[in-house]
């Protein structure tokens, strides 16, 4: 908008049309691999018309330097939701968890990486800030709230003062500049809905193919009708980067916290007020403008994050030992101490194995022919029977003084269900998650999944556990040992929920049926 409107006018419209779709076709059929080759030619030949661009500008410029007292109080009240948005940004952007589950994935440093990233990120500001300095107050636009901007000043220094082959370069830096924006967003965005789509278990997936569902393209649309409607009502584009500073600030937060070692307890909905509360702060300080309130308002969107970063410095009244994050591939996990029994993740080379992956208990396995029917598929009755299984290994690293003799009392299976979403074949690594979803005094709710190393989600249901005597049946509640033995798993909105150490069952075992 602000780079071609003032050199093309309306025209500039097509241009922008055909560049998001040819840069999306790029990351629709270019790996992630591909795209980091082809940005490093884009980054060569951008730095070689950038070059070009302020050789041009130099000489021709008729702009003075700007002294400090240009900067109005706007400015000024920019300078911390700026800061708040370059260091919480990076956590709200799909791509990088894109790229830094490749550069693990590849052996690599992330840390060097993103070093590396940073001074070059920097590089570009600079460049971009030096040919707006080289375009001076040329002119500026009047958006509908009456506030003045200078977003187009390059543009509109290059379409008032036509100078030799200056025109031809800007263009080229900006199309290497969005065409890398799109085709990364479009990649990343994929990769995640895929993601996504895997895991779902919406009907909708029954009539639409996943390949649609799952394709940014729909976001596309949405973005471009939402910039169509900012142009048409004549806003500053300061309105679409409001939400990064506030909106967005406190689930950042959290996001940060939690990977840092804090449990996991964000509230989406208080975030998202208190965001809201701080971005309508923002825009009262922006407009008036009152820069105080402008610097505040992502502060208070920082509220949302608070009880888990006290938490972090010791003050948020934390019981026990914070399991330590996961790492981004869930067969990562460290191995867990539970009494005299050590349970070991699953590895991705074994026929079968199982171990805790934070709250969720994992069973790999490959299926056989003994496991598929007449038609070649695994028998429909195997989902269950592997479900089954999970939860035996499940209760008995739980509770591993399990003596039948023994115990006061038993475990019913009072329910089970099971959504069907996928088939699987013989020797198809299937993986089975179980975890405790809730409970009540009498009733445990476990979840279960289960999923293909090659397909992705198979399927998912819930089974819903009662206690009753070993004499006569009568209906109990959950018994003392039951909550021993599964207190580091209890969903974390429980009271029982606590980052305790495994303790070992006292006396009671436990009887499956």
């Amino acid at each position: 908008m602000y780079a071609w409107f003032p050199l093309f006018g309306a025209g500039a419209g097509l241009g922008i049309c055909v560049l998001i779709l040819a840069a999306c076709s790029i990351g629709h059929a270019v790996s992630l691999k591909g795209l980091k080759t082809l940005h490093s030619a884009y980054l060569a030949i951008g730095l070689i018309a950038s070059a070009l661009a302020l050789w041009r500008f130099s000489p021709s410029s008729e702009a003075a330097s700007l002294p400090a007292f240009v900067a109005d109080d706007r400015f000024y009240g920019l300078a911390i939701p700026t800061l708040v948005g370059f260091l919480l940004g990076p956590w709200m952007d799909v791509q990088h968890w894109q790229r830094a589950v490749e550069i693990r994935r590849e052996g690599a440093s992330i840390r060097v990486a993103y070093g590396a990233g940073a001074i070059l990120f920097f590089g570009l500001l600079a460049i971009n800030a030096l040919l707006a300095a080289s375009a001076g107050p040329t002119g500026s636009v009047i958006s509908a709230d009456g506030i003045a901007g200078a977003q187009p000043a390059v543009a509109l220094a290059i379409g008032r003062h036509p100078l030799d082959g200056l025109a031809l370069p800007f263009v080229v830096w900006t199309v290497i500049a969005a065409a890398s924006t799109f085709d990364s967003f479009y990649a990343a965005t994929r990769w995640f809905m895929t993601a996504v789509t895997a895991r779902s278990s919406s009907p909708l997936l029954a009539f639409v193919p996943a390949g649609l569902v799952s394709s940014p393209i729909w976001i596309v649309f949405a973005a471009v009708g939402l910039a169509v409607a900012m142009i048409v009502a004549n806003l500053s584009m300061m309105y679409l980067m409001l939400p990064f500073a506030t909106l967005l600030v406190g689930a950042a937060g959290c996001l940060v916290c939690e990977t840092l070692g804090a449990r996991g307890r964000h509230d989406p909905v208080l975030s998202y007020m208190i965001g809201l509360t701080a971005a309508l702060i923002f825009l009262a300080g922006y407009v008036t403008p009152i820069p105080a309130f402008m610097a505040v308002a992502p502060l208070i969107a920082l509220i949302g994050a608070l009880p888990m970063a006290l938490e972090l410095l010791g003050w948020g009244g934390r019981t026990g030992t914070a399991a330590p994050a996961s790492d981004v591939e869930p067969t990562a996990s460290k191995p867990i101490a539970t009494g005299t029994s050590v349970v070991t993740m699953a590895r991705e080379d074994a026929v079968m194995s199982h171990g805790f992956d934070g709250q969720w208990f994992v069973m790999r396995m490959i299926p056989t022919y003994d496991d598929t029917n007449s038609v070649g598929n695994v028998y429909f009755a195997n989902y269950v029977r592997w479900v089954g299984k999970t939860r035996e290994l499940f209760f008995n690293i739980c509770m591993p003084r399990f003596d039948l003799k023994t115990t006061s009392f038993y475990v019913l299976t009072k329910s089970f269900t099971h959504d069907f979403r996928r088939e699987a074949a013989e020797f198809e690594p299937i993986i089975v998650r179980l975890k405790i979803a809730n409970h009540n005094r009498k009733f445990v709710t476990l979840a279960h999944e289960i999923h293909s190393e090659m397909h992705g989600l198979l399927g998912r249901g819930e089974q819903s556990l009662m206690f009753v005597d070993t004499q006569q049946f009568r209906p109990l509640d959950i018994p003392r040992s039951i909550v021993e033995g599964f207190l580091p798993y209890w969903p974390k909105a429980s009271p029982h929920a606590v980052q305790a150490p495994l303790e070992t069952a006292e006396s009671a075992a436990i009887g499956v049926r």
